[in-house]
């Protein structure tokens, strides 16, 4: 039996690191969101959508937004265009882009043959993919919110 110093063993360092994966995943999935949502925020077109049951929105590689004021005024960019300036424009951009899709926000008042004009517009610059954009229908009160699939 000897008499001497028992050694004693040290535990686990602690680890002086931070782990930055977590935080660098989640900002990484923030800044998409951003990119996604900044584009349909920043219309300044007052627009009273019409609603219903649908498929849920989805943003194509290529994706012009068209929108159609209460008045039947057409924009894109949220500049006016007549009605040559319209035809122009998007014979244009089926020119350059045939597999383009419009996004179409037309007001709920909006008379459908206004739609239709501008649906005959696009059709003819070669433009055959027409989106519209409409609002969710509301729940009945009390309804728990659907989640999207």
């Amino acid at each position: 039996m000897g008499f001497g110093r028992l050694e004693r063993t040290t535990g686990p360092q602690p680890m002086s690191e931070i782990n930055v994966t977590p935080l660098v995943d989640v900002m990484l999935v923030l800044v998409v969101i951003f990119i996604l949502t900044a584009p349909l925020l920043a219309s300044s077109i007052q627009l009273e959508l019409p609603r219903a049951q649908g498929g849920v929105p989805g943003a194509p590689v290529h994706a012009l937004t068209l929108v159609v004021d209460r008045t039947g005024q057409a924009f894109i960019d949220d500049r006016p265009l007549t009605p040559e300036a319209l035809a122009a424009r998007l014979a244009e951009v089926g020119a350059a882009q045939p597999d383009t899709e419009i996004q179409l926000r037309a007001d709920a008042a909006v008379p459908y043959g206004r739609v239709v004009e501008i649906m005959g517009a696009a059709h003819a610059a070669g433009l055959a993919r027409i989106g519209f954009v409409s609002e969710p229908p509301n729940p009945p009160p009390g309804a728990a919110p659907r989640a999207l699939r």
